[in-house]
């Protein structure tokens, strides 16, 4: 009798803490959910694409369509930065035929994208190539705004030459600019894909994690010259206070 007794407390027990834990569940996957369409990057870069963010358990489903193939890679790892994320199951597809690869149109799509998330350039950058060479228009802030977006263009895979016929903007008043804080998940997803977009970096195994702001670098570097770039790079990103490279040289 008394061991009946017990195995009913424990399954009574039991179902309670199921119940208890039913609505934590549902408060974390519905947090994760939110976090990633209030994210920097989904407000900003994804904000035209359909995406839909499903949770389970930590388990998140992307599923939708993108305009563009980095868009699809920028979801993924923003949302694996969120606290809670298990895992990432990226269902997204490409609206269209996507570019093929080292192709012109490919070309300028990586070179859009790279200057879009550095601070330092204007995301409103012309680009058009043409075999490989890649001529830039627009309006640059200074000289050495200019010059940045040529050694950025030329470091891109695929680009042969840069062609910068950008203006030199005469600014009389200082703008204002109203900068918003960006969350560490969409940092740490530009900073990966800055890096892999690249030339000079993208072939580096780098780990990148980041609080508050504060970017850390881990991994690998084939000589100090990588390393070095890859602090370069990933402290012109968008949001970014700072950057600790911890990588290692081979």
């Amino acid at each position: 009798m008394k061991k009946m007794y017990r195995l009913v407390v424990m399954m009574v027990a039991a179902v309670a803490l199921l119940a208890l834990s039913m609505p934590v569940y549902a408060s974390k996957d519905s947090r994760i959910e939110s976090s990633a369409k209030k994210s920097h990057v989904f407000m900003t870069y994804l904000k035209a694409d359909d995406i839909t963010i499903q949770s389970k358990d930590g388990a998140v489903t992307l599923t939708g369509t993108v305009s563009e193939e980095s868009h699809k890679s920028l979801a993924q790892e923003t949302v694996a930065g969120l606290p809670g994320v298990k895992s990432v199951d990226n269902r997204l597809e490409v609206k269209g035929t996507p570019p093929a690869m080292n192709s012109d149109a490919w070309i300028s799509t990586k070179v859009k994208t790279m200057l879009l998330f550095h601070r330092s350039v204007s995301a409103m950058t012309e680009v058009n190539t043409t075999d490989g060479i890649v001529t830039l228009q627009g309006k640059a802030t200074s000289q050495a705004q200019k010059d940045l977006t040529t050694e950025y263009a030329k470091d891109v895979e695929g680009v042969k030459d840069v062609k910068n016929e950008m203006t030199i903007a005469k600014t009389s008043k200082k703008t204002q600019t109203v900068s918003r804080k960006v969350d560490d998940a969409s940092i740490t997803a530009l900073v990966k894909m800055t890096l892999l977009y690249h030339r000079s970096t993208s072939a580096l195994n780098t780990k990148v994690t980041t609080s508050n702001g504060v970017v850390t670098l881990s991994g690998k570097a084939s000589n100090a010259a990588e390393k070095d770039l890859a602090t370069k790079f990933a402290k012109d990103v968008n949001g970014v206070k700072s950057v600790k490279n911890r990588m290692t040289i081979e």
